[in-house]
């Protein structure tokens, strides 16, 4: 086993196992994961599929992983840390930026088994990067922290390319029109621009008639439109919480809450506890619920 810790921004690991068992890794944020050589089956919320040489997957922020291996399998975990987004080191990054994107991909990511890249050349792309960060933080150590995020963010922009071409959405169901498909895209890269989200405007960019919009919605995801754009919210809410320093100010402002009372009111009512409740137990609610059910 070889695990490299790029100084904290990352952590890489790469491990040849024949039976899986639990790590001991408290994995608030998404930890990619790239299947160098071996075959077996990925398991996720107690859905499982296949996987073999080149397969990617992310792992969520559950417990309710794990591989059933087959034939020998050699690993490489890519694992965020906090101190990344806690600022703590001093790379010269727009870390708002770098936060933004990533939590794009986990609240986004729908928690379901199977390989996450769609493009073979994506797939070529994404190993020769992982590569490059295994041979830079070998042989450069603290010196090729830069250079791997540098790396880390084509890293990011290939994941965040994937997932828009999947047609599974934090939903009830299989998104198969191509329409309600583009809107939820629109609303998930848009959360953060309230006067985008209204129906007006919603209507216009989708050229339907603004009486037609929330019907159309609720029919094809089976959800109102108000309750899955605040929901949507409420995961960027408990990504803030658990892995940032954002304030709750900075938080009700970048969201598009009146203010931190208005916040903390649709907190409680949506997760069921409150804000403060909620980083005391250090866990996601709405970001993961209806996941990890026998």
């Amino acid at each position: 086993m070889e695990v490299l810790e790029v100084y904290k921004p990352f952590e890489i690991q790469e491990i040849e196992l024949i039976d899986w068992k639990q790590r001991p890794v408290k994995n608030n944020f998404f930890e990619l994961v790239l299947i160098k050589s071996g075959s077996g089956i990925q398991c996720i919320n107690y859905n499982v599929l296949p996987y073999r040489d080149g397969s990617v997957f992310l792992l969520p922020p559950l417990k309710c992983h794990s591989f059933n291996i087959e034939k020998p399998t050699k690993f490489v975990f890519l694992k965020f840390t906090d101190s990344f987004f806690k600022g703590v080191n001093k790379m010269h990054i727009d870390r708002n930026e770098w936060f933004r994107e990533a939590s794009y991909i986990l609240s986004n990511y729908n928690q379901l088994p199977g390989d996450i890249i769609k493009s073979e050349t994506d797939r070529l792309n994404l190993r020769s990067l992982i590569e490059i960060i295994l041979l830079e933080t070998r042989n450069y150590g603290e010196s090729s922290v830069n250079l791997v995020t540098s790396l880390m963010t084509g890293i990011l922009e290939i994941l965040i390319r994937n997932i828009k071409k999947s047609n599974y959405f934090d939903t009830d169901t299989y998104v198969s029109e191509e329409r309600i498909s583009k809107m939820l895209t629109y609303i998930n890269e848009n959360i953060d621009k309230t006067e985008l989200l209204k129906i007006e405007n919603l209507a216009n960019v989708f050229m339907m008639s603004p009486t037609y919009v929330s019907e159309y919605f609720k029919k094809q995801v089976k959800m109102p439109l108000r309750e899955y754009i605040i929901k949507a919210k409420l995961k960027l809410v408990e990504i803030r919480l658990l892995n940032s320093d954002f304030t709750l100010t900075q938080i009700a402002d970048d969201l598009g809450f009146t203010d931190v009372s208005h916040l903390s009111k649709t907190f409680k009512r949506y997760v069921g506890i409150s804000i403060k409740e909620f980083k005391n137990k250090g866990d996601y609610k709405i970001l993961t619920r209806g996941a990890c059910i026998n």
